[in-house]
């Protein structure tokens, strides 16, 4: 196999059998604001070869403090139509399978039953969705991380990686935490989490949508939540042990 040329300073560091390993690799991204459009973009610009993508949002204009698609000149669009635009502009020969819409349990099941992926990312921001895909990995022993909150917090040397059994301060981790419980799993979550308090002061309300409310939130927390996935999944993908 020839590695591209815009491969080659990813292939000086990984060599070339590594390489290799991420160009054959199939990762699902599921959720692509804040922290899941910057990670579906490192884990397309780290060489992995196909990819499935899964949000059904449009962009807004208050996405645009933190999300790395979002625009004034694509205010409107779907999130997914500028992110696969985008990723085939970082790498042309990426297998991209896209779905534009709210997925839900029934769904996932669905996806899963015709795709065998290598890794799954979940940075859904809906619970039941998010419980949903969480407790199908884990049943169906397949590698995957989730991202807990990253509104309302400034400090990205509080980002950490752990079971999300030890997760604290955060409000999304408990209530995961919670609905876990009550399908009898405890642990062998892997999560990103923020340790930091956040101020929820700065918490709106909302009138319909999905969302009951919303968080302020800072450009770059979000993006590192999504380089830290993105870091979990390639060093996932590759064996290396933490």
């Amino acid at each position: 196999m020839e590695i591209p040329y815009w491969m080659s300073r990813t292939q000086l560091m990984l060599g070339d059998e590594d390489l290799k390993k991420l160009i054959n690799s199939n990762v699902l991204v599921v959720g692509l604001g804040g922290v899941g459009g910057i990670c579906a973009e490192m884990i397309a610009r780290t060489g992995v070869g196909r990819m499935t993508i899964i949000d059904g949002d449009v962009i807004e204009a208050s996405n645009r403090n933190r999300q790395i698609i979002t625009l004034a000149s694509v205010d409107g669009q779907k999130k997914t139509e500028v992110m696969r635009q985008r990723l085939l502009d970082i790498n042309p020969e990426i297998q991209l399978q896209v779905i534009g819409d709210f997925v839900g349990e029934r769904e996932f099941l669905d996806l899963f039953k015709v795709n065998q992926y290598d890794f799954v990312v979940d940075c859904i921001d809906t619970l039941t969705s998010k419980v949903a895909l969480i407790h199908y990995c884990y049943n169906h022993k397949i590698k995957f991380i989730s991202s807990m909150g990253a509104g309302g917090r400034l400090d990205p040397s509080q980002v950490q990686v752990t079971d999300i059994s030890k997760t604290f301060n955060c409000k999304l981790a408990y209530k995961v935490r919670k609905r876990l419980h009550q399908k009898g799993v405890y642990r062998g979550i892997k999560a990103v989490f923020s340790a930091e308090q956040p101020d929820y002061n700065r918490v709106r309300e909302v009138d319909g949508g999905p969302k009951k409310s919303v968080i302020g939130t800072i450009s770059y927390l979000p993006a590192i939540f999504g380089c830290v996935l993105a870091s979990e999944v390639i060093k996932g993908l590759l064996g290396y042990k933490n």
